[in-house]
């Protein structure tokens, strides 16, 4: 019998988890007056497939045409920044590869446990960690500007040999 937790995990719905994020993105836009065109709507959806981090040439790989031409490089980079921009994704700078953030407009810092097993990767709370970086960027009088913390090892089901 699977655990709670392993039953939810393979019964997980991508695609709540985009029509989330597309919800998430027109609020943020509207509130920014910024435009979520066809393309940019195409990158933070094909990020938010699956739970495991995109680079921008595995994005352009897999983007669909969009209105029927495809998408060249230089479009997903803006699309990217865009994103990143307004709080729609983070970048993972130890894969250079982008997550979709499930917080987006909420202060929060960028704290990842991402597994090796199966390469997904989840967006977790710290509150105690960020004060402590808060409090020894203080102490030395480091002006902190951003962070992002990547634990890496073995999600459930990767640990219990279930995925790849």
């Amino acid at each position: 019998m699977l655990s709670n937790s392993r039953a939810a995990y393979r019964a997980h719905n991508h695609q709540r988890c985009i029509d989330a994020a597309m919800s998430r993105a027109h609020e943020r836009c509207a509130e920014r007056r910024a435009r979520l065109t066809p393309i940019r709507e195409a990158v933070l959806a094909l990020i938010w497939q699956s739970h495991r981090p995109l680079g921008a040439y595995a994005i352009a790989d897999k983007l669909p045409p969009v209105n029927g031409k495809k998408v060249q490089a230089p479009s997903i980079y803006r699309a990217i920044d865009f994103l990143l921009e307004l709080g729609l994704i983070h970048r993972l700078p130890s894969q250079n590869s982008y997550i979709g953030c499930p917080f987006p407009g909420n202060e929060h810092s960028d704290v990842f446990m991402v597994c090796r097993g199966c390469g997904s990767a989840a967006e977790v709370s710290a509150d105690a960690l960020n004060q402590i970086i808060a409090d020894t960027s203080q102490r030395s009088g480091f002006l902190l500007e951003s962070q992002c913390v990547e634990l890496t090892g073995l999600c459930l089901a990767c640990r219990d040999g279930e995925l790849p």
